[in-house]
């Protein structure tokens, strides 16, 4: 079997705690689509070149710098991912994370609405929850972060690209009710532990072993 290398990707989870349980935006992939059809998954993909070009509003706060070191992921890297998840929630959910500010240097794509908009992506509003890697046996691989962030901190209107449908704000207890694959679970599982007060200092990471699902957890 040839051995397929993961591609970085990142999502962003963003939650709702303003109600009595907390909400969860979701949207469903396409039918058609070659990865995990017809799932509904957290905003998010893999990183784009013009990713690395991009000067951020604010930094990491100290203890998403530090949990992210200890997932192996530092420096230039870790905000290259932070970036993608915000660029990708705006290209599939039509909401910002951002504060404002205008983008320097050279900018394409997406990133052309966030200087428009007079926006720069925020990553103070970050945290980091934690990183899966597709298994092996899988023709398509990526390792994925997975940041979260509050609702309260976006700015625009929920409104699909086309890339995801039935976007809308799930209850936790709803969202994993639907159709969903089982990192998806398995991360809105751990928000709910987090919804409890039960947190981790290191996020988990999510693999397989022979093609079974491991949940590793290290000390801080």
């Amino acid at each position: 079997m040839t051995k397929v290398k993961p591609r970085d990707a990142a999502s962003l989870i963003l939650l709702d705690e303003t109600g009595g349980e907390p909400r969860v935006l979701m949207g469903k992939r396409h039918s058609k689509v070659s990865f995990v059809p017809d799932a509904y998954v957290f905003p998010g993909g893999k990183l784009d070149a013009n990713d690395a070009h991009i000067e951020p509003g604010t930094d990491f706060t100290p203890e998403t710098e530090k949990a992210l070191v200890h997932a192996g992921c530092p420096g230039a890297k870790a905000r290259h991912l932070a970036l993608a998840a915000i660029r990708e929630t705006r290209e599939e959910t039509g909401l910002f994370l951002t504060r404002p500010g205008t983008l320097k240097g050279r900018v394409s794509g997406t990133w052309e609405e966030f200087r428009k908009e007079e926006r720069l992506p925020d990553l103070e509003k970050l945290t980091f929850a934690g990183r899966a890697i597709t298994p092996l046996s899988s023709p398509i691989r990526f390792h994925a972060r997975f940041f979260l962030a509050s609702a309260a901190h976006t700015q625009g209107t929920v409104q699909g690209s086309g890339e995801l449908s039935d976007i809308d704000w799930y209850p936790l207890s709803e969202a994993l009710k639907l159709p969903v694959i089982d990192v998806t679970e398995f991360m809105l599982k751990e928000l709910q532990a987090r919804a409890k007060g039960i947190t981790h200092p290191v996020p988990p990471l999510y693999c397989y072993r022979n093609d079974k699902p491991v949940v590793v957890r290290r000390k801080a």
